[in-house]
């Protein structure tokens, strides 16, 4: 842990001209006379580290002195590549790994640059959860994480429906999607074209990582894989079909009332305007209730005209909203 701690503190005096006690304990998560012993600790080692007093003063490297602790570990350098992503590398339980990183990255910069790490947080954040929801980190999510990093075959158990599952996964990649965790992993034993699934991570109920490892398919990529099973999962809850008239501005609006990709094609699709410029579109949804509930955010630039039974409702709806603006 000392050891540790003490690698730490070189290569912070490294990316910096010179540091307070005080700065260095914020930093280390010690004490000021803690960081007293270890610089002196430093110093017998013959690591030329040096105080000076005075309102300008701290601690300091001698001029040019240079550490060879800045080589990447492996775990490290693949939480560089999410560093612009603090919230999930907390809860995947790689904030250190990426803390640690980072200051490897900023001793061996040039002292023209060691500022690189600070201007870009100032200049690009992720905030993934949507909006008006509080995430819940998964309670499994770092045992997760771990097994899909070293490639590790894990025992899961999860909810589905109101029954329990167990499966051996080989966990291959981990996705948040909207301030929700998912991993996707291929059924252990399953023959080298065996179909990966998605499972949330929040419906686990139990993980157990062992020590067997699992070969990883080469041909397997995460971001086109998540973006067949996204279009094949949106186009599969698409499984009725409404008749609508717009209105040139019920045209530009309907993406944002329902499924983009589905208003996009229906859209496409469509003949010429009528002659009052409105537009027939048959559009894919996912039921007549959620159809009722997404077009009813265009008012009048839409008209159903089919099915029968969500027309009714629209007309229901009419003639209340028309009893409360009638006068």
């Amino acid at each position: 842990m000392r050891a540790a701690r003490l690698i730490k503190m070189v290569l912070l005096l490294q990316s910096r001209p010179t540091m307070t006690a005080a700065e260095l304990a914020r930093e280390l998560e010690v004490s000021e006379r803690t960081v007293t012993r270890d610089a002196q600790a430093l110093s017998e080692a013959g690591v030329p580290v040096y105080a000076e007093r005075g309102r300008a003063g701290g601690y300091r490297l001698v001029g040019g002195y240079r550490t060879r602790l800045t080589g990447l570990a492996r775990g490290e350098a693949e939480a560089l590549f999410l560093s612009g992503v603090p919230r999930a590398l907390r809860e995947m339980g790689l904030e250190d790994a990426a803390s640690a990183a980072r200051l490897k990255v900023s001793a061996a910069l040039l002292p023209s640059l060691r500022d690189a790490s600070r201007t870009a947080a100032q200049r690009f954040h992720l905030d993934a959860p949507n909006w008006f929801r509080e995430p819940e980190t998964p309670e499994l999510l770092p045992a997760v994480a771990d097994a899909v990093w070293d490639d590790r075959r894990v025992a899961a158990r999860y909810r589905r429906g109101t029954d329990e599952v167990v499966r051996e996964l080989d966990p291959y990649g981990l996705v948040l999607k909207a301030g929700v965790w998912y991993v996707c992993a291929r059924v252990a034993g399953a023959a080298g074209d065996g179909p990966f699934r998605v499972y949330r991570i929040d419906r686990f109920t139990a993980v157990d990582a062992g020590e067997e490892r699992f070969t990883r398919d080469d041909g397997f990529d995460l971001p086109s894989f998540w973006a067949e099973r996204a279009e094949q999962f949106a186009r599969s809850i698409l499984r009725a079909e409404v008749v609508v008239r717009l209105s040139e501005r019920g045209v530009r609006a309907l993406p944002y009332a329902v499924d983009a990709l589905a208003a996009r094609e229906a859209l496409a699709a469509a003949g010429a305007p009528d002659a009052e410029g409105r537009l027939t579109v048959t559009l894919p949804v996912e039921s007549e209730e959620v159809a009722h509930t997404q077009l009813r955010a265009l008012g009048p630039e839409v008209e159903v005209l089919a099915p029968a039974t969500l027309r009714v409702r629209f007309a229901r709806d009419a003639r209340r909203l028309a009893g409360l603006y009638g006068d």
